[in-house]
């Protein structure tokens, strides 16, 4: 299956994700990711995206797009492919759909996680995250272990991210609600979206997701 996440910043979209890599054999495609990797490759696309990003410009719709081609080009998981961070306009929407059209995939859902702004701000400032693997802890719903190490990977090293604070996450979700929120609408329209409560426990979540996915 080929599905998007949709979501605020803090939503769980990245936690839900990797469980459906876990338990699916997914792909998850989160634009960060893939330009950090294309910078590095050598490939021609990556020396686009290097030249774009030590420019210090943004890195075009039309490049990311030619970045989920090459990975929907790889055949080797069986279990489809997650979008996460990708589409955030409209446009991209549209882009995305062509891309898809065009090499004969399907988009099989839409899972928005709907969340309450008051809590998420609550869940986000309290967020830690494992510097090695990337599982994510909270101080109050699942706090870092007494041992200081990582239940996913045994790293010590936790991190908070510079914009996870009230006033930063504010801004975030008010580029999101200008931006992104109009999709909801637009995949709605096109019988794609299915909504979960994202603010239940992780597992919660998970059994929604895998409702809608069925």
């Amino acid at each position: 299956m080929n599905i998007i996440l949709l979501g605020p910043p803090g939503a769980g979209k990245g936690t839900q994700a990797r469980k459906l890599v876990d338990e699916r054999d997914m792909v998850q495609l989160s634009t960060g990711d893939m330009l950090r990797a294309a910078r590095t490759s050598g490939t021609e696309m990556g020396k686009k995206v290097a030249a774009v990003m030590d420019a210090g410009k943004l890195v075009t719709d039309e490049i990311v797009i030619g970045l989920i081609r090459e990975q929907l080009e790889d055949t080797s998981h069986a279990g489809g492919f997650i979008f996460d961070g990708f589409p955030r306009t409209l446009a991209q929407a549209d882009a995305l759909g062509a891309l898809l059209d065009d090499m004969g995939h399907n988009l099989d859902r839409v899972i928005e996680m709907q969340v309450d702004d008051d809590a998420l701000v609550a869940r986000i400032t309290a967020r830690s995250t494992c510097g090695s693997c990337g599982e994510v802890y909270n101080d109050h719903t699942k706090p870092i272990p007494a041992d200081g190490k990582c239940t996913n990977c045994g790293a010590s090293d936790f991190q908070r991210r510079a914009d996870d604070n009230e006033e930063s996450l504010k801004t975030r979700l008010l580029a999101y609600y200008k931006q992104t929120s109009p999709l909801i609408g637009y995949y709605y329209a096109k019988g794609d979206l299915k909504s979960v409560d994202g603010l239940a426990s992780m597992d919660d979540v998970a059994s929604s997701i895998a409702k809608a996915l069925a």
